[in-house]
């Protein structure tokens, strides 16, 4: 790499994606000596206006910026994980998963209310058809009465929704609001017993040209090996369960530790309707994954069971 030549990274211009961008710029510019630029590019998921789910959820805030990695606009590109569809492209490299922030969802709402003071009625807002199902079946289970509301735009416009009045409450990624310093805003963690979150919650993925192995390999320094293979063993599972659809699925793989050792691995999934009526959820203990290979293994052993007791017939128009 020249020493004297600026590396450019590809972002998204979200307030979110400029401060997580601008985490792993610091970080790279202390790794190599070299100074990083942020290249600001726009995606489809930034300027449609229709519902995730309905657009394609994954993939739609992340092909802009890799266009502009294969036609050599951008050195590399910072994407929230839980955006990078399953099957990596040819040509380009995941190079580092930095280590994960806080994967758990969190509500904010009004009045200073949990989830579970919420009153009979009380109108939830969230873009996520995974948060709708999990909520929903749990306010049924324990006798809450709640409408979840499908919303879109960023964390100022979500969260203006509860200071207007127009939603008691919002959900949204405790990551976000951490990496923007705006955690104190937070009226409830939601426990991962209640909302597991999307596969690669809380991580970042930074990612090159496959061509450009000098980069790769610096960038690599930034590589956390635990969160690696979490979220991989989250991604196929997702990969085995999603099959093209749009379904509500969830996914954490929890690092168990005795003392400072880290010790297994757990993975929990959950698939459903987005009215909660139906949940097929199951978890897997074992020994921490030693390669990549075994993460995927485990995510797509788990998505068998899984499909095996039911799952499959939730992945149809009902969960849409």
């Amino acid at each position: 790499m020249t020493a004297d030549k600026a590396l450019r990274l590809g972002t998204r211009r979200s307030k979110l994606a400029m401060a997580q961008s601008g985490h792993v710029a610091e970080a790279v510019r202390q790794l190599t000596g070299r100074e990083v630029e942020l290249v600001e590019i726009t995606t489809y998921g930034d300027t449609s206006r229709e519902q995730l789910a309905q657009i394609g959820g994954t993939g739609v805030f992340v092909t802009a910026l890799r266009d502009a990695l294969v036609r050599g606009e951008v050195d590399f590109a910072v994407h929230s994980l839980k955006d990078l569809p399953t099957a990596q492209p040819e040509g380009l490299v995941l190079a580092a998963v930095p280590q994960r922030e806080d994967p758990r969802d969190v509500l904010i709402a009004r009045d200073g209310l949990t989830f579970t003071e919420l009153p009979p009625g009380a109108r939830v807002g969230t873009g996520s058809p995974r948060r709708m199902a999990q909520l929903n079946a749990y306010a049924k289970s324990h006798g809450l009465t709640i409408e979840t509301v499908p919303i879109r735009g960023n964390i100022d416009t979500r969260i203006g929704y509860v200071h207007k009045g127009e939603l008691d409450a919002v959900v949204l990624a405790a990551a976000g609001l951490n990496r923007l310093g705006r955690s104190g805003e937070v009226t409830d963690f939601l426990s991962t017993d209640i909302v597991l979150p999307a596969p690669g919650q809380g991580a970042l993925a930074v990612e090159c040209t496959a061509n450009n192995g000098e980069l790769a390999a610096a960038l690599a320094e930034l590589d956390d090996p635990y969160t690696r293979v979490a979220v991989t063993a989250e991604r196929a599972l997702l990969a085995a369960l999603e099959a093209g659809c749009s379904a509500p699925v969830g996914a954490l793989a929890d690092l168990l530790a005795d003392g400072q050792i880290v010790k297994e691995m757990r993975l929990r999934g959950v698939v459903g309707t987005t009215d909660g009526s139906e949940l097929v959820q199951l978890s897997t203990t074992g020994p921490v994954p030693s390669s990549e290979d075994e993460a995927l293994a485990l995510g797509r052993e788990l998505a068998a069971e899984m499909l095996a007791k039911g799952a499959a017939g939730l992945m149809g128009e009902r969960a849409r």
